[in-house]
């Protein structure tokens, strides 16, 4: 089996980095230190990283023959998320924050992983939520570093507090 050697960011905007093939993946697989993906012409090919890595639509896998697969972000039920405002756009964002929830930020409109009660109370907070099928790409936080060399991510917040999940 083929390992991936390195990771390239943002492969495609290189002219001289021509993808031989391609890997669809959702978010949940684009964050792995260890992991056998099948790409589109049926080829399995090892991640097998020191920690885990964060990979992007766009990213270029190489292998250790040379060849590079390209990382394409599979769509996802995801719901956008528009308000009246961008205050309340904003609002809306720290509520997500609160609740921990991967939330990716566009602008004027957020995208979050569908969820029928996180829809109902955003509406409750005069959020509009279209659902749509996208890639998800979630802010990384601030502690958390694109290829997996930042602060080992934890869930300790220093404080005690009940989140209603």
């Amino acid at each position: 089996m083929r390992r991936i050697a390195t990771i390239l960011p943002d492969a495609p905007k290189s002219p001289s980095i021509v993808p031989a093939d391609h890997v669809h993946l959702d978010h949940d697989m684009r964050h792995r230190r260890r992991m056998v993906f099948k790409t589109a012409q049926g080829k399995a090919i090892l991640l097998d990283m020191a920690n885990a890595v964060s990979l992007r639509d766009g990213d270029g896998l190489v292998l250790d023959d040379g060849e590079v697969v390209r990382v394409e972000a599979a769509p996802e039920a995801l719901i956008e998320i528009t308000a009246p405002s961008l205050a309340a756009v904003v609002r809306i964002a720290w509520h997500l924050g609160n609740r921990h929830l991967p939330t990716q930020l566009l602008g004027e409109s957020l995208r979050i992983r569908h969820d029928h009660v996180i829809a109902e109370m955003v509406a409750g907070l005069g959020g509009i939520c279209t659902e749509v099928q996208a890639p998800f790409d979630p802010e990384g936080g601030a502690y958390a570093e694109r290829m997996g060399k930042a602060v080992p991510h934890h869930h300790g917040h220093g404080h005690a507090h009940e989140h209603g999940h």
